[in-house]
């Protein structure tokens, strides 16, 4: 990311900052990697420290299916079926997850009360449908259907839907960042990738509060939910300047590469973490060789599992998916086009598929609960009639 500052800040890191009554702002300095990654300094009404109660509120790591309790098999989950509901965190459904990260859906239709913060690492949010907005140390961000909300490790925040909101999310165990390869040695982005600085967007308003009382903010960490009450409110905060903050790309702005022939899935990288990449699949046109066949070739995920999240519109090499649907195609067997759908995209111009596919480098292991909405026929939709 880019350096942003929002609010008051003193002139000199490190030095006096007195608010009118001659006391101290207190400075916290929030950064990754041992103080070498990327960081910010925010200025505090009150201690980030003070804390006048902390317990365990529950365990959360989700439990996954014993490995041989069923064949390796491409998988169909119908997120559309989840019954859960509630604020941005009780509404979230895990639904696969590995060493690296945890991915599920969540039909968020309340307000969260309490604040909350991920401890363990940074998370990303796709808005499939729903406003609102969330609100952190950082200052708050509006969003909308097709936004991507990453939200770094450590920052307090709470979800505020003005609708009822779909997302599917993304907690990973490390920095969730734009690709290495769209950037130069500066950490500009090149001129060769899909999207700039210019798509990107940072906390709108920096709304303090110094208000004292009792303020709950639930931590997550080490596999655990932990509660800590603060006695003054935890968005506290009057100015920041640095590096890390929570920052939104649409997927809108995302502009499709294309060629003569099919290309391969990196062009549609949009994020990287540690172990895995999350990719965006986008209307665009379609190859334009004489003899093109713009449906993918079958593939082997030799070394990564490939999770696709379908937003909307007609995924031309797929039959019998909806929308919020989740496909896994594990390492380890081949996929590709359902049959007929190969011989269909031939002379087709375009296509106007929306979607979000994840490929993790480790293997994804699959949450015990998915049973009551998997569609078990999934893995033999490929015979051919």
């Amino acid at each position: 990311m880019y350096y942003r500052t929002l609010g008051k800040i003193p002139k000199k890191r490190h030095t006096m900052f007195k608010k009118e009554d001659g006391s101290l702002f207190r400075e916290q300095v929030m950064g990754t990697k041992g103080f070498s990654g990327t960081q910010s300094i925010l200025y505090h009404h009150h201690l980030p420290t003070e804390v006048v109660k902390s317990e365990v509120v529950k365990k959360y790591l989700p439990e996954y299916e014993i490995a041989d309790e069923k064949a390796l098999r491409h998988r169909h989950f119908l997120t559309s079926e989840v019954s859960k509901t509630g604020n941005g965190l009780d509404a979230r459904e895990y639904i696969l997850g590995n060493d690296d990260l945890l991915i599920g859906t969540a039909q968020v239709t309340e307000k969260m009360n309490s604040y909350y913060r991920n401890g363990d690492g940074d998370e990303m949010l796709y808005i499939h449908y729903g406003k609102g907005k969330i609100e952190t140390m950082f200052g708050t961000i509006t969003y909308r259907p097709g936004d991507y909300v990453t939200i770094p490790i450590g920052t307090i925040y709470r979800m505020m839907p003005d609708e009822e909101t779909k997302m599917l999310f993304v907690e990973s165990f490390s920095q969730i960042t734009t690709p290495r390869r769209y950037r130069n040695e500066y950490g500009q982005l090149l001129e060769h990738s899909p999207f700039c600085e210019r798509d990107l967007r940072g906390p709108e308003t920096l709304e303090t509060h110094s208000d004292k009382g009792e303020y709950e903010v639930l931590t997550k960490s080490r596999g655990y939910i932990h509660s800590h009450i603060l006695n003054h409110h935890p968005l506290d905060v009057v100015g920041w300047d640095g590096y890390l903050y929570p920052w939104v790309f649409n997927i809108e702005d995302f502009e499709p590469i294309t060629g003569r022939v099919h290309q391969p899935p990196p062009v549609h990288q949009t994020f990287e973490g540690h172990n895995f990449v999350i990719c965006s699949f986008v209307p665009r046109l379609y190859d334009y060789h004489p003899e093109s066949i713009p449906a993918p070739y079958y593939h082997s995920n030799v070394n990564s599992d490939e999770l696709l999240y379908y937003v909307e519109g007609n995924f031309m090499s797929r039959k019998g998916i909806k929308q919020e649907s989740i496909t896994l195609h594990p390492s380890g067997i081949p996929h590709g086009p359902h049959p007929g759908t190969t011989e269909a995209s031939i002379g087709k111009k375009e296509t106007l598929e929306l979607a979000v596919m994840i490929d993790t480098f480790r293997p994804l292991k699959i949450v015990k609960s998915t049973t009551g909405y998997e569609d078990d026929n999934y893995m033999y939709t490929w015979i051919e009639k």
